[in-house]
């Protein structure tokens, strides 16, 4: 093992306990004011029953053309950050949002790719070959990824006030879930129910890549090298926005709407437009 790296990791340990130690001081007054939702209970939010429309009542003709922005009924241990409630979530559930998704198949499955790409181009050089060399490219994109989760998911979410998670269209079209997938990558929903600017995602990746710069061999400490996987970071995000955006079809499409994954929603429900995601 090279001195370097080690030196690099040992830094990195201590940049993260810091990191740590500044969200463990952000939580005490905020979880303890709200607790995270379904905590202390075994039944899931549902969403509310349709109200009995008023006689003569009739949707206006553009309701028929509403996507519904929605939410999964039940946790999804493959993409835990899909919405579970429209309720505003506290600052200890973004926290425990970016640990499950540090440790969520997607992550792990991203950084093995990526390790094995990089492995398959001998990128950096500096790693060499051999299954202990792709270990520690696994292990780097590992980092990556939590620590984007925690500058992301966790900490500028919280300070910023913006909800880090996905709210999945119904049923879209193959060029729907394409724009709301690219749009979700710069427009988020914030805490208030409103839309804004996603600069907890943006801001995030970028704190991330800078921070990875501490342990990554000297060749990919550059500027150039830390936009390069600025924008690799993004478009792996936006392939994941996909999945997320097409899971609850999927369950539609095996019949599995029996597990009430995602509600049904009736669109004539949302006269004035669908929930802002």
């Amino acid at each position: 093992m090279r001195t370097p790296t080690k030196n690099a990791l040992g830094r990195l340990g201590s940049c993260l306990q810091i990191a740590l130690c500044c969200a463990l001081m952000l939580m005490p007054g905020t979880v303890g004011a709200q607790q995270p939702a379904g905590a202390g209970t075994k039944t899931t939010s549902l969403p509310d029953s349709p109200q009995p429309k008023a006689q003569g009542q009739v949707s206006p003709p553009e309701a028929t053309a509403i996507k519904f922005i929605g939410y999964a009924t039940n946790r999804s241990f493959i993409f835990p950050d899909i919405a579970t409630s429209q309720t505003r979530i506290s600052v200890g559930s973004k926290f425990k949002l970016f640990v499950n998704q540090s440790v969520s198949p997607p992550y792990i499955l991203q950084s093995a790719i990526s390790a094995g790409i990089s492995q398959a181009r001998n990128s950096p050089s500096a790693y060499g070959q051999g299954w202990g060399a792709y270990s520690e490219r696994f292990g780097a994109g590992m980092a990556r990824g939590s620590s984007n989760a925690f500058f992301g998911t966790f900490l500028l979410a919280s300070v910023l006030h913006e909800d880090p998670r996905f709210f999945p269209q119904y049923r879209p079209t193959l060029w729907e879930a394409m724009k709301y997938s690219a749009v979700r990558l710069v427009v988020t929903r914030r805490d208030s129910g409103n839309k804004g600017f996603n600069t907890s995602g943006i801001l995030g990746t970028l704190a991330a890549e800078t921070l990875a710069n501490v342990y990554l061999p000297q060749s990919e400490q550059t500027g150039a090298k830390t936009a390069e996987r600025f924008g690799t970071d993004l478009a792996w995000r936006f392939a994941g926005n996909m999945f997320k955006d097409y899971w609850p079809t999927i369950f539609h499409s095996m019949n599995l709407q029996h597990l009430k994954v995602i509600p049904d929603p009736d669109v004539a429900d949302h006269p004035s437009g669908p929930p802002a995601f």
